[in-house]
Parts: C-alpha cells; structure tokens; sequence
C-alpha cells in the first residue's frame, strides 16, 4: 500500500515548527485515519464504546468527557475545538473548546442520537465538515510529541535512543520524509496517545507512542514492521494488564488490523 501526498511537508528543520499539510494531503490523512477509527461509517462519527464512561468523536475519535467526570486517559475532543477555534473553522453555537459532554451516560448519549436531537445533529455535521481540520489537529499533535517524550525522560541515553527511532521511522536514510512513516506515527499518537501521562498506564506500564520506539526491534531493517510489531506488543501488554471489566481483549483484532496498515 503507497501513501502517495501530492506535495511535500513544509517545514524547515523537523519538528522545529508544526507540521503543515496541503488540503489534499489532509484530506487523505483523514480519510485512512477515519477508515481506521470507524471503517468510514458515518455512524460512528460520534460513539461511545461499550466499556467506556465517555464518548469518541470525530475521525480520530478523539475523547470528550461530560461535565465533573475524570478519567486516566487525555481528553483530546476539547483541544481539537481550541484548534479549530484558531484556525476560524465554523461550529455550532454552543460548541467552544471548554464545553463538557452534553450527554451525562451512555444512555442519556444514545437517546439523543436516536431521537436525532438538535445537539447531536449540530455535532455530527460539525465533524462531517471539518474532517480536513481534524486531520490538520493531528499533525499539529505528532509536531509536540517528540519534545514532549523527551521532557519526559531524565536518561540521556533513553532520550537518544527515543530520538532515533522516532526519525528512522519518519525519515528514509537521505533524510527526506518518509511517507508511510508520517502516517504511522501521526495515526498511532492519536491512536493512543504519546505515552507521556503517568494516568494513561496499567501497573505502572504505558502503551503509547514512546513505549512503542522504546520497544523495537533493532534487527529489523523495514523500521514500519518494527514499530508495528512493537506496537502490538505494547498493546497485548495492555490488555493483559487491564481492569478485567473493561474487557479490553474484544479490541485485540481490530488494533491487529489497523497495525498491519502500518507496513503491510
């Protein structure tokens, strides 16, 4: 599978500034993320998951929680707001980047949609027409995250190696970009978050974008392979260290899936 984009990143030094997309290009990133979140399918362009106290929207489905509540994972739907409040995208009127949930549960959510209310309508139509901007969000995300990991670490040589990883996946070996690579890493920090928050871990023991680079297999040459690899291993790890009543393993095949994009 190629990841064809019709014109190069703009940037200067890497990661020194955000990522820029063309509108072609975020366009594309949006729709293999959104086929990867939702299969395309407008009916999970606003969802809750079963197991879950909060709801995913949006192509990345991105994290909202309803007023009061407190969760172990980042709340990714408010900062996605604030961006596109910069960016003079148009939204509902009641919709800002410091609005909680409007549904309180699961059930008070899915009665709002059946009945297609007007919250729910304004929402859905919200995220259908910016889906570019969303994919633009994650570049924007993917541009922090490697500061971001290594303010994290206070080991000199865990940093290095970070850093390694992060470009060999990112870069082909004459330092241009890597366009598969790009993909991998923008769609797997907005899959599952940089790895960065002590609350986003079972036992002590993260899955997200640094554990992922940390965990690679140095001996294999195709760097997608290995981060997909690594990345499965996280993610098993995950589950296998996961409150048993969020029954985490009924995920297990379609994170599967989506991973093998990543080099297959």
């Amino acid at each position: 599978m190629r990841f064809i984009f019709l014109a190069a990143l703009l940037f200067t030094t890497l990661f020194s500034s955000e990522i820029k997309l063309t509108k072609t290009q975020a366009n594309y990133i949006a729709k293999k993320v959104w086929q990867n979140e939702g299969a395309g399918l407008d009916k999970y362009l606003v969802h809750w998951n079963d197991g879950e106290d909060f709801a995913s929207v949006g192509i990345g489905h991105f994290i909202w929680f309803s007023k009061g509540h407190t969760e172990r994972f980042r709340e990714v739907f408010p900062m996605v707001v604030a961006f596109m409040e910069k960016k003079g995208a148009k939204m509902p009127g009641w919709l800002n980047s410091k609005t909680a949930l409007p549904w309180k549960s699961k059930t008070e959510f899915y009665a709002a949609k059946k009945a297609k209310s007007k919250k729910y309508t304004e929402l859905f139509a919200f995220l259908k027409s910016t889906m570019s901007y969303q994919a633009e969000f994650m570049a924007q995300r993917l541009s922090q995250a490697l500061p971001q990991m290594l303010e994290s670490m206070d080991d000199i040589k865990r940093e290095a190696l970070v850093k390694k990883r992060f470009y060999e996946v990112m870069q082909n070996k004459d330092g241009s970009i890597n366009e598969r690579g790009l993909y991998v890493l923008l769609d797997y920090t907005n899959f599952k978050g940089e790895g960065t928050l002590k609350s986003e871990r079972y036992k002590g023991q993260g899955w997200g974008l640094l554990q992922v680079l940390e965990h690679m297999d140095p001996k294999e040459k195709n760097k997608t392979k290995a981060f997909a690899e690594s990345a499965k291993a996280m993610l098993s790890r995950r589950i296998k260290n996961s409150p048993p009543a969020r029954g985490e393993e009924r995920w297990r095949k379609g994170w599967n899936v989506r991973l093998n994009t990543y080099w297959k």
